[in-house]
């Protein structure tokens, strides 16, 4: 598959994640952000991006944790609970953060400029934020270059997603976009093909043989990708189903594509 033109355009978009306090789990634009469990938490101590400003731990869970330069505070699980929103599973540890630098789609363009084949994944809509962080896990799992998702509708850098990313979300560059059709055309304007997973496809992922550099985009849970993200995939293509399953949670489909991708090299 031949490449597209390699000319590189200006673009606008950047990330921006509204703040949310530094209570629950919220955070993005300047505010912090109370990440939780020792996958998250420990990944974002070994992150050199990540400022740290308050790390609390019981005296077990912080056996746990990685040496660090950050003081620890030791604090019974009833104390660390009072601190996260309700039902938040932090096995003992959380660490008060600030939200990550931005990574821009002209970020990404630059790493992809001098590989002979990327992999770029773009959520279009997905809103929850336990499939975001399982999306980022699977990413990194599997060789992507980074997660594309839109400014709205589309979960905020918070403890939950971190949890959910297991560490991942120290590792994965979550891109924020303005507008993900923008982005898909810059994206192909250097050189990407843009694939979009739909039940109605009429070619595998398999069969579409795809190869350089990729994009692929997955839609919103239920509802699959808007219309106008969908006219401007190069192509539609699908998972192997059988019997009378339509379709699969997005982030497990995620982690299918991405394997797929992965073993075709």
């Amino acid at each position: 598959m031949k490449n597209r033109d390699e000319r590189r355009p200006p673009h606008p978009n950047r990330r921006e994640t509204p703040g949310k306090g530094p209570r629950g789990g919220g955070g993005g634009g300047g505010s912090s952000i109370w990440l939780y469990g020792i996958h998250a938490v420990s990944a974002a101590l070994a992150n050199p991006e990540r400022r740290a400003r308050r790390l609390v731990a019981t005296t077990e869970a912080a056996k746990a944790l990685p040496p660090t330069k950050v003081p620890v505070e030791a604090m019974e699980r009833a104390d660390i609970d009072r601190l996260l929103a309700p039902g938040s599973v932090h096995q003992g540890v959380a660490l008060l953060v600030e939200p990550l630098p931005a990574t821009t789609i002209e970020d990404i363009i630059r790493t992809a400029d001098m590989a002979p084949s990327a992999l770029v994944l773009v959520l279009d809509q997905v809103t929850d934020p336990h499939n975001v962080g399982a999306i980022l896990r699977s990413a990194a799992a599997f060789g992507a270059l980074a997660v594309v998702a839109p400014d709205r509708h589309a979960p905020d850098e918070t403890g939950t997603l971190a949890k959910s990313a297991s560490g991942a979300l120290e590792r994965m560059p979550l891109v924020r976009v303005t507008n993900v059709v923008r982005a898909l055309e810059d994206l192909k304007k250097v050189g990407f093909w843009t694939a979009g997973l739909a039940a109605d496809a009429p070619k595998t992922l398999a069969e579409a043989k795809l190869s350089g550099k990729v994009v692929l985009v997955l839609g919103a849970e239920g509802e699959g990708m808007r219309r106008l993200t969908r006219e401007h995939c190069d192509h539609l293509v699908r998972l192997p189903m059988c019997g009378e399953m339509e379709s699969l949670n997005v982030s497990n489909a995620a982690a299918v594509a991405l394997y797929e991708m992965r073993r075709q090299g």
